[in-house]
């Protein structure tokens, strides 16, 4: 028996194999018996061979034979067509052209399925050639590596093989494109090929494995401060050792491009961007080294992960320069399209620690947390949560600037690249972890908010200088709307750094839009609170309601400004957001709604205007129904129109509800922005117009010219009140102005209007009134003989 070589002239397979046979002295005398299998099984594999070499020949002679035969019909085909001859099968003229058109088409069929035939047993014997010399280059490549590791030309037969298999790949693409229905023949040549690759890419990872690990790869830890000074093995590599790990480098390539088509072929007709985009295996395997290596002391730093960020970012960032300097070539010159070495040396750190995180860093957060809560015990584990996800974002923009440093922008709706290079990535796979942030994000907010709510003087004290660039107006807004702002606005800024829309949009609606409803909540349940107690009727109440109004307005104004920007309106082009909600319910069991076609924040917003709109609404109604009480003696004084009143610019009775009218106006100004002011003196300005003229001007009521003159100068000091606030105050009273230019009209006026009708109001300006409302004032307008 020959004697076996150096232990340093074995390839790495071959001393493992050893080493598993034979791990102690003991067993050596067993080294016969393991010769005696491997040459049975050499037996049998060489007998299988055989076996095959005889049946394939037997398949040629059957096919030679076939084809023999179908020649001879042709032949008898040929001749007959030739001497005209029609066997008449004791029928007629006419039978017999039918029955020679009918055998005719069905020789033609059979021709046809013979070519069919022909053509795929020449397509079976070339795949089974090509195979067949896949599996003999692989089986050569096993035998070189077990018998020569350290020859020089142990890459060639490496090559050979996967030359062969693009060309193979090259012949089952044209199939499945041409012959789809020939599944069977796919699935066999598919099953064979997946065995040569399941031995020829992990023996190419090993022999590359290998040569690393001869060039000093990983470095040591200790030497990152100085890998970008000469300490980084592959830059010192000689021209020779180079050259080999060039060859080495490209054929891993081309391999994993290979192994890429195989899936795209194969995943045809459905999702195949799982195939499109596969990190590179030659960036992976200079990365994992490090991160194992990394990770032993990552162990002891599961209670201060910074020391893990900062590690990770140390290698990342003192390799990646020389990463992208030497090995960019080598990635161009193998025609990987689409793949920048920089993007995949970092992508692999981060997914490695990604990687981490998922494995152990989160669990055992998680086990704390699921602990707190059967104990009832408050611990610190909610806030490790949330230290754990700062440095993992402040991470992602640390790694971020790194892959754009070199020119490469990213954008937002890249979300693969972003989730290739993100931390934040894990919950990609863990929907149920985000929805845990959401939850201890929004616990956090909401206890940090409730010392704020209950302190009166952030409804007291306004907000300074509260001017949105979308808002020029000062809108009061008390602290307590800011305080909800600034941590909405974090709870935003969070959310920004997630690497997926969808991801986004989902913890955006569990923990940004609970803290706006219970800003909502917040601010309704004092303004139910003030018109419990007195109906609004006194001026702190109106004041509660105002600031409360304020506060909503500036929020409002802060959410649609926020609204327009780029990461809210992508989030409307996220079709899969529905999908990624199995529950819309927050954490206090409210079911939130899903808008769509619609911002995010569109609902919240509608929600805020609408409140706006009923309290503004309600303070007008308040002070209408102040109004009315006090002017109802004046309103009620049907004589009061037959004569003037001496001495007296407005009437006496009247005088009273103006004063109550100016006084609270006067309030809900100082306290309500001006915006919603002008809703309040709008509404209430409608109000006391309906109010007047159905109570003087259609009632039945006789004015006389003093009468007249009268109500003219009542109405000219309520329009002055309200030209405090406007320019033309009779055009926000256009029934009683239409009403007292009606009476003001002579008798032959009069008249014609009651004879002009429609057409007559129109001519004269009075647009507001319908025909029977001008009849009856005109009618109560009496002439003195």
């Amino acid at each position: 028996m020959d004697s076996l070589p150096a232990p340093s002239h074995l390839s790495p397979s071959a001393l493992s194999f050893l080493d598993g046979k034979f791990h102690t002295n003991d067993v050596l005398s067993e080294a016969s018996t393991l010769v005696a299998e491997l040459q049975t099984q050499c037996s049998e594999l060489d007998r299988s061979l055989n076996e095959s070499t005889r049946r394939l020949g037997e398949g040629l002679s059957a096919y030679t034979s076939f084809s023999d035969d179908v020649n001879d019909r042709l032949s008898a085909l040929a001749s007959t067509c030739s001497s005209n001859a029609v066997p008449d099968g004791g029928r007629g003229e006419e039978g017999d052209g039918k029955g020679f058109r009918e055998e005719l088409a069905a020789l033609a069929k059979e021709v046809a399925r013979l070519e069919n035939v022909r053509v795929y047993a020449e397509t079976a014997l070339k795949l089974n050639t090509l195979i067949g010399d896949i599996e003999d280059a692989v089986s050569h490549t096993i035998n070189k590596h077990l018998r020569k590791p350290s020859s020089q030309n142990s890459e060639e037969p490496r090559l050979v093989a996967i030359n062969m298999l693009k060309t193979t790949e090259g012949l089952l693409t044209s199939i499945t494109k041409t012959q789809p229905q020939w599944k069977r023949l796919l699935s066999a040549a598919d099953h064979r090929v997946d065995r040569a690759l399941a031995i020829l890419r992990p023996q190419a990872i090993a022999d590359h494995q290998a040569l690393l690990a001869s060039l000093g790869w990983p470095p040591p830890l200790s030497s990152l401060a100085s890998a970008n000074q000469g300490l980084n093995p592959l830059l010192r590599m000689q021209a020779d050792v180079r050259l080999k790990y060039s060859g080495n480098f490209l054929a891993l390539c081309n391999l994993r491009e290979l192994q890429r088509q195989r899936k795209c072929r194969q995943l045809e007709g459905h999702d195949r961007e799982v195939a499109r985009r596969q990190p590179l295996w030659v960036i992976e395997e200079l990365a994992n080294p490090l991160s194992l290596g990394s990770q032993r002391h990552f162990s002891k730093w599961i209670d201060k992960p910074e020391f893990i960020f900062t590690l990770v970012y140390k290698i990342t960032s003192d390799y990646v320069d020389s990463m992208d300097e030497m090995l960019q070539l080598l990635i161009d010159e193998a025609k990987v399209i689409g793949y920048s070495c920089r993007e995949e040396w970092i992508s692999a750190m981060v997914t490695s620690l990604s990687t981490y995180l998922a494995k152990e860093i989160f669990p055992s957060y998680i086990s704390q947390l699921e602990e707190e809560s059967v104990t009832g015990i408050q611990s610190s584990a909610r806030i490790s949560w949330l230290h754990l996800i700062d440095l993992m974002i402040a991470f992602d923009k640390r790694i971020k600037s790194l892959v754009e440093r070199s020119g490469i922008l990213l954008f937002s709706d890249d979300n693969g690249m972003l989730q290739r290079i993100s931390s934040l990535s894990v919950f990609c796979d863990r929907p149920d972890w985000l929805d845990l942030w959401a939850e201890i994000e929004l616990g956090d907010a909401l206890d940090k908010l409730k010392p704020d709510i209950e302190d009166e003087n952030n409804w007291r004290k306004k907000v300074e200088a509260a001017v949105l660039s979308s808002c020029t107006d000062i809108l009061k807004s008390p602290l307590i709307s800011s305080a909800f702002l600034r941590h909405l606005s974090a709870v935003i800024e969070r959310c920004r750094s997630l690497p997926s829309v969808t991801l986004r949009s989902k913890f955006l609606r569990l923990a940004g839009v609970p803290i706006i409803r219970k800003f909502f909540d917040s601010i309704l349940v004092r303004c139910q609170e003030a018109e419990g107690l007195t109906a609004l009727a006194d001026d702190d109440a109106v004041i509660k309601v105002a600031v409360s109004n304020n506060a909503a307005h500036y929020f409002e104004s802060a959410l649609r400004e926020w609204s327009e920007d780029v990461f809210f309106l992508e989030m409307d082009l996220d079709l899969d957001d529905k999908a990624e909600l199995p529950s819309n319910a927050d954490r206090n069991g409210e079911v939130l709604s899903e808008s769509s076609g619609r911002v995010i924040l569109d609902d919240e917003i509608k929600k805020l205007e609408d409140f706006r709109t009923e309290w503004v609404e309600r303070i007008s109604l308040v002070i209408l129904r102040g109004f009315d009480a006090r002017s109802r003696n004046y309103i009620k004084n049907k004589r009061q129109w037959q004569k003037v009143e001496e001495g007296w610019t407005v009437s006496k009775t009247l005088i009273d509800a103006l004063d109550y009218l100016q006084s609270k106006m006067s309030v809900v100004e100082e306290a309500l922005n001006s915006r919603d002011f002008v809703g309040v003196w709008r509404s209430l300005a409608a109000g006391i117009d309906q109010l007047i003229f159905n109570g003087i001007l259609i009632s039945s009521v006789k004015f006389h010219n003093g009468g007249v003159e009268r109500f003219s100068s009542d109405i000219g000091v309520l329009f002055g009140v309200f030209g405090a606030w406007c320019l033309r105050p009779e055009g926000f009273f256009p029934k009683s102005s239409e009403g007292l230019k009606l009476l003001k009209l002579n008798e032959n006026r009069v008249q014609e209007c009651l004879a002009g009708g429609k057409r007559w109001l129109k001519e004269n300006g009075i647009r507001h009134l319908t025909v029977t409302e001008a009849e009856k004032v005109v009618k109560n307008r009496v002439f003195s003989s």
